[in-house]
């Protein structure tokens, strides 16, 4: 895997391992605040801008389709938070459409991805058999 590959894998891996374990933790607060945001035109909009910047970092930087499973799951993990920013900045969303998600009804399914992919990730990403060394030099400009 490439360096940049692993970097995002990391990020990404323990991001979701926090937020699984802080949704684990602490449901009733959580569902209060899927609740308050998705009701709120302001909330999903600022929502929608970080997500987009996101999914649009990752997606310049690592568009990668082939290499293992990975390096596309980064990839795709970024044309979805690329497709969520644009839908939460569509005026056209209403939450409705979010609340179609029945995030507390399915809340610990939601909580066993993100901790599922979280752990699939973070160990790819620290996993030393799948880092490449970096042996090129480089020489200072």
């Amino acid at each position: 895997m490439s360096p940049r590959t692993v970097f995002i894998a990391r990020m990404l891996g323990l991001y979701c391992l926090i937020v699984s374990l802080i949704m684990f933790t602490h449901k009733l607060a959580m569902v209060e605040i899927e609740n308050t945001l998705v009701h709120s035109p302001a909330l999903l909009f600022i929502g929608g801008i970080i997500t987009l910047v996101a999914g649009l970092a990752i997606v310049l930087s690592h568009n990668v389709w082939s290499g293992g499973a990975v390096p596309v799951t980064v990839t795709l993990l970024g044309w979805i938070a690329l497709i969520k920013g644009v839908l939460l900045l569509s005026p056209g969303t209403t939450s409705g459409f979010w609340d179609s998600f029945q995030y507390e009804r399915l809340y610990y399914l939601y909580a066993s991805i993100s901790f599922v992919l979280g752990a699939y990730l973070t160990y790819g990403g620290f996993n030393r058999q799948h880092v490449k060394p970096n042996l090129g030099m480089r020489r200072a400009a």
